[in-house]
């Protein structure tokens, strides 16, 4: 395993971590997770050299961190690092804080959590939990013992992340980042930033849910002729690892096989990333943006619909599941995520958005696409 350093925390964290957000459940349903096959998961990273596990209150519908306590019984937590989340979207006074805090504790069988991030956080929300007083409430929960160090994670713009990056001294934060997602969300602007503030950069979504490990028969076809003999895997992850400025890599792996071929691959002395792979990297990126189901620009010229719907974001996330063969991802982001006056299925076909468009796209045939693609099972 390769270990690098943590930022300026004084740790010395493995180039893999397992992320407790995708572990296989029963019956269909994120909440009954498969705890004897978790559980195995889990230690087999350990074992192999991983010493970051990372979770959150409401992964797997609130059952992750009760797993993942189970998971580091038996001298298992005394070899790693445990990282959770305040869901800051349910935070409204600090009373909550130390409820949620006091729970995650709780559920963790624990006293100490070693890395605690404020989740996902936005402008928005970054301005509400200040105001709140959430660092001199981190701050107290540090002195006392609860928390080891403090972070965030992030999924909104350039902007908002670098603002929030310098509001605080933070020593760590943990962004979406792979080598479709350069210019999205924080991108590599952000990844960048943040390293050069001296802040541990975590990164999620190495392999954009999964779906750069299992690329169509055109990106496949470009891989395969490369100079150099990686997986798809492989070239997302040492594409990541050849980066100085990330310190890990969070990998959320849901079967035991995806474990091992994730520590083989962070277990191998990483070959030089070329120039020509570099090309090759390019070479796949630009097939990938040719599989487009909406021709959507985000030109925003449709907006403001009448009924609130956020026609560009619902492209998008259909293109995303459109370019990648699974619409799973985006569902998750379309029911958790979005409002629901903003989803596909509260548009009424009034037609105003399509006499704006300049790229005459048939939207109201196309959020009847999107609402199908992303029905409730």
């Amino acid at each position: 395993m390769q270990y690098r350093p943590f930022g300026k925390t004084g740790f010395d964290v493995s180039a893999l971590g397992f992320g407790a957000m995708r572990m296989p459940f029963l019956d269909g349903d994120m909440r009954k997770i498969d705890e004897p096959r978790a559980i195995e998961m889990i230690r087999a990273a350990i074992d192999g050299g991983v010493n970051y596990i990372d979770t959150a209150y409401v992964y797997h519908g609130g059952t992750s961190e009760a797993l993942v306590a189970k998971a580091l019984k038996d001298g298992y937590r005394a070899r790693v690092r445990t990282a959770t989340k305040m869901p800051v979207w349910m935070v409204n006074t600090r009373t909550d804080m130390d409820r949620f805090l006091d729970q995650q504790l709780q559920r963790l069988d624990d006293t100490v959590i070693d890395y605690y991030l404020l989740h996902s956080l936005d402008r928005g929300s970054w301005a509400r939990m200040r105001n709140l007083g959430v660092m001199r409430w981190a701050e107290l929960q540090i002195k006392k013992g609860k928390i080891g160090h403090i972070g965030f994670s992030f999924h909104g713009g350039y902007d908002a992340f670098r603002d929030i990056c310098d509001g605080y001294g933070w020593e760590f934060c943990q962004v979406q980042y792979n080598y479709m997602d350069t210019a999205e969300q924080a991108g590599r602007r952000g990844v960048r930033y943040a390293a050069a503030k001296g802040m541990a950069v975590i990164v999620m979504e190495p392999l954009k849910g999964g779906k750069l490990a299992a690329p169509p028969e055109q990106v496949k076809t470009i891989l395969d002729a490369a100079p150099s003999r990686r997986s798809p895997a492989g070239w997302a992850l040492q594409w990541l690892w050849h980066q100085p400025e990330v310190s890990l890599v969070l990998s959320g792996m849901s079967d035991l096989a995806q474990v091992r071929e994730n520590l083989a691959l962070a277990d191998a002395t990483p070959a030089a990333f070329t120039a020509a792979d570099h090309r090759t990297i390019e070479r796949v990126r630009t097939a990938y943006n040719r599989i487009t189901a909406v021709k959507c620009t985000d030109c925003k010229y449709c907006l403001p619909c009448p009924r609130g719907v956020d026609i560009p974001r619902n492209f998008a996330l259909y293109n995303d599941g459109y370019r990648y063969g699974t619409f799973r991802n985006g569902s998750f982001v379309y029911w958790m995520w979005m409002k629901e006056a903003a989803r596909a299925a509260n548009c009424n076909a009034c037609g105003a958005c399509e006499r704006k468009c300049p790229q005459k796209i048939r939207i109201r045939a196309e959020l009847k696409k999107v609402t199908e693609a992303f029905a409730r099972p």
